[in-house]
């Protein structure tokens, strides 16, 4: 018996230690703070019914609210009034989609200690924090769009995305949301008639949905509906970038943020329609039949579909198509998506928008996904080179040094030119359309967790943004030099949604970018306005079909 107490004294003792906040210069480390809930405390008038949250460090905090629902492969509409108070204080759930293979990894589990939530097809859902409600004051509004490419996340997946850090440093609204992806969201039954002719591009609708629904209703959760900034990362910073050019989402935000997605080009519909008709014929169904696939469980309909785009992709490739991306994403129709992102016509639409994009230096590290490579010497890094640059290879080294002097020799085959390239090329795009600004960065900071194996990989940013260092310890280590940058990132961040300007005291003087200037600024222990520091390697890497190195 006295062990069993002695056991339960030293387990009080610990978790009270636990939730002792303990501070720094920055922020806390280790935060237990009091939550205040009740029936009328955070009740919240929203067009469809009555919301309430909870309120956690003076945030408060809504999860789950609907902001529209949906027939399988139809647009969105708004959804269904409920009476009394709904309970919105836990996140709804995520779209339907394939088992995520990094939790097959240990390493990366670890890393970014991922929540996949429950899934089902009801789950067009909103999350905000704000630090106030019914007061009438005007905050910024900060829209998360998650990654995932168009096939899989949420905005609940990391638990960077966690938007009370973000709200409360800058007094801005912070909302994450869930929309439908894969084959839910974007399969491409426009041949079958006038009823589909949406249902290529449901998934995109979605947003424009939420979009408009914040518009209509983030007033009485005390934000500005004429101050909205979209931000997302990989697929969701490819949202921001297709958003910039879907013509119903005009006049939805006021800036955007691309970090590490920079889509500039979507499917077209000559290949979606296929993809179409091809996952019918997988499932043994008639033309007649098409309202059959309504019924169907999800599953056999991600399989089929899967199979499809699989199919047509490999044809696609035999006439000299190249893409990133293809099969779930949306689809150029002329309805929905006019033009691709990157035409004149879209770039106009959205030449107010005042614009801040960028990558991380390593996103999809070659190191981290083959362990043999992370003591490589430079001769041996030359020789796996010397398989992509051929006689080029000396050329490559050369500029490569010019851009990143004091380089190792993993850097030769971790530095990313898939993803900075593209921000780059969006950065210009957006200058030549002689509008609202666009500012570049490039994120440098290197993770130590697990011996460095992570470097500065796709998604190693986002803690920074969100402020999120103490939340996302496994990913960053949660030390005295990350919570610095997170300061510095997010009160960037922050002030661009304020002003579209992400000049901070705290940072050198960031530049516009040019194409004649090249201004980047790097995000680092360090941090640095850059001058086309990178942009013969650029000009090099680009003049090959360049691919991830073989792992």
């Amino acid at each position: 018996m006295k062990s069993i107490k002695l056991t339960i004294l030293i387990f009080l003792v610990l978790n009270f230690g636990a939730c002792t906040t303990t501070k720094d210069n920055v922020q806390a480390t280790f935060t237990c703070h009091e939550i205040v809930t009740s029936a009328t405390s955070t009740v919240v008038s929203t067009e469809a019914g009555e919301v309430a949250g909870y309120i956690e460090d003076g945030i408060y905090i809504y999860k789950g609210i609907p902001y529209a629902e949906a027939d399988r492969f139809m647009p969105p509409h708004s959804p269904a009034r409920w009476e009394g108070v709904r309970s919105s204080r836990a996140y709804g759930p995520v779209c339907p989609q394939e088992k995520r293979m990094g939790w097959y990894s240990d390493e990366q589990a670890f890393a970014f200690d991922w929540d996949d939530g429950y899934a089902d097809e009801n789950c067009l859902r909103v999350n905000i924090w704000t630090q106030g409600i019914n007061d009438k004051k005007k905050r910024p509004v900060m829209v998360w769009l998650h990654g995932g490419g168009y096939s899989a996340g949420s905005g609940q997946e990391l638990p960077a995305y966690d938007g009370a850090a973000l709200c409360k440093k800058g007094d801005v609204v912070l909302v994450s949301l869930n929309h439908r992806l894969n084959v839910l969201g974007f399969l491409d039954l426009s041949a079958f008639g006038e009823k589909y002719a949406k249902s290529g591009n449901v998934g995109l609708l979605d947003l424009v949905e939420a979009l408009k629904w914040i518009k209509n209703n983030i007033e009485q959760f005390g934000g500005d509906p004429q101050n909205v900034t979209i931000f997302g990362q990989s697929g969701g910073g490819g949202k921001v970038s297709t958003l910039m050019a879907t013509p119903a989402a005009a006049g939805l935000f006021d800036k955007a943020i691309v970090q590490s997605g920079s889509l500039l080009n979507s499917m077209e519909a000559r290949y979606s329609r296929k993809i179409g008709l091809a996952t019918l014929q997988e499932l043994g169904l008639k033309a007649s039949q098409i309202d059959e696939l309504a019924k169907l469980p999800y599953e056999k309909l991600l399989e089929a579909g899967n199979k499809a785009v699989s199919k047509v992709r490999e044809e696609a490739g035999t006439e000299g198509l190249d893409a990133l991306l293809f099969g779930w994403e949306p689809t150029v129709d002329g309805n929905v998506l006019p033009w691709q992102p990157a035409d004149i016509k879209a770039l106009e639409q959205s030449k107010n928008i005042p614009l801040l994009v960028g990558t991380t230096l390593h996103e999809f590290t070659a190191t981290t996904y083959n362990p043999a490579w992370r003591t490589i010497d430079k001769t041996g890094a030359i020789n796996i080179l010397e398989q992509r640059y051929g006689e080029k290879t000396h050329e490559f080294l050369s500029v490569f040094e010019k851009a990143y002097p004091n380089y190792q020799a993993k850097d030769l085959l971790d530095v990313d030119f898939l993803f900075r390239p593209k921000a780059v090329e969006q950065a210009s795009l957006k200058y030549n359309i002689q509008g609202a600004p666009v500012y570049s960065y490039l994120f440098t900071w290197e993770s130590p967790v697990l011996d460095g194996m992570f470097r500065s990989t796709h998604c190693m940013e986002l803690p920074f943004v969100f402020n999120n260092i103490s939340r996302c310890r496994k990913m960053t280590g949660g030390g005295e030099e990350a919570l610095k940058l997170a300061d510095k990132m997010s009160l960037a961040w922050i002030n661009f949604a304020k002003t579209g300007n992400p000049n901070t005291n705290n940072l050198p003087e960031w530049k516009p970018y040019t194409p004649d200037n090249g201004a980047t600024m790097l995000f680092n222990n360090k941090c640095e306005l850059k001058y086309k520091h990178d942009k013969e390697l650029i000009e090099l890497v680009n003049s090959f079909h360049y691919q991830l190195l073989a792992q």
